[in-house]
C-alpha cells in the first residue's frame, strides 16, 4: 500500500494537558483544547484543524484553477464551520463552507468554483467511505 505522505504525522502528549505536539515534515505544530474544556488555548483543537483542512485545500484547490483558467481573481476567501443535528433518527455531521471573491463574478463562474471546490482531495475524502485502523506497537 502506498501511503500520501512520504512521512507521518506523529503526536506526543506529556503532562500538560491537552497540549500536544505534533510532527510534520518540516516542523512541529502545538494544538491545544480552549480553556473552557479544560486546556490552555495554546493551539488549534482537533475540529479546528479538520475545518483547516479543508479550508486549505479549498484555497489551494480554487487557486490552481483560477490560475489555470487565467481569471482574473487575485484573492480568495474560505470559511468553514460545522454543527450537529439529528436527521432520520440519526446524528449528523454538517460542514458548511463558504466561499469569498470580492471580484463580480457571474452565476456561471460562481457555480463553477463551487464545484471546483467541492472536488478538491480533502472534500472527496471528507464526504468518501473512510475507515480507520488502529494498531498498537
Amino acid at each position: 500500500m502506498k501511503y500520501l505522505l512520504e512521512t507521518p504525522v506523529r503526536g506526543k502528549i506529556g503532562g500538560k494537558k491537552f497540549e500536544t505536539a505534533i510532527q510534520w515534515r518540516n516542523g512541529v505544530l502545538i494544538t491545544d483544547e480552549p480553556e473552557i474544556l479544560g486546556g490552555k488555548d495554546k493551539g488549534p483543537d482537533p475540529y479546528t484543524l479538520l475545518l483547516s483542512s479543508l479550508v486549505s485545500c479549498t484555497l489551494a484547490t480554487l487557486r490552481m484553477y483560477i490560475d489555470l483558467k487565467g481569471l482574473d481573481i487575485p484573492e480568495i476567501e474560505v470559511e468553514a464551520n460545522m454543527h450537529q443535528g439529528i436527521e432520520n433518527h440519526r446524528t449528523v455531521l454538517k460542514i458548511v463552507r463558504r466561499i469569498v471573491i470580492r471580484q463580480e463574478a457571474d452565476l456561471e463562474l460562481q457555480e463553477r468554483l463551487v464545484r471546483v471546490a467541492e472536488n478538491c482531495p480533502v472534500s472527496r475524502i471528507l464526504k468518501g467511505d473512510i475507515k480507520i485502523a488502529t494498531e498498537m506497537n
